[in-house]
């Protein structure tokens, strides 16, 4: 895994964040993205863990790989937006 895949997943995760925030009307867009990158790069690891072709096609090559990439945006989008949905349920609950 490379600088590069974890900037992308932490990219897509803030995005996904932001998106998140956006359909629960929450005003902490600062939360939002901070969760929704944290989220995307923690995710984004785990997942290419689990599914070893994202890490060996990154890492294999040398070359540009588009599937590889948007499969690292999007684990990295959709994992941002679970950790924010996550953080404002939580937020909402317990802190009002």
């Amino acid at each position: 895994m490379s600088i590069t895949d974890l900037l992308i997943q932490v990219v897509a995760g803030a995005l996904g964040g932001k998106a998140a925030g956006k359909a629960t009307k929450s005003d902490n867009a600062l939360g939002d993205l901070i969760s929704g990158a944290l989220g995307g790069g923690v995710g984004g690891q785990i997942l290419s863990a689990v599914i070893p072709s994202l890490a060996s096609a990154a890492s294999g090559g040398g070359g540009f790989d588009l599937g590889v990439l948007l499969g690292q945006a999007v684990g990295g989008g959709v994992t941002g937006a679970i950790v924010t949905l996550l953080y404002n349920v939580v937020r909402k609950r317990f802190f009002g």
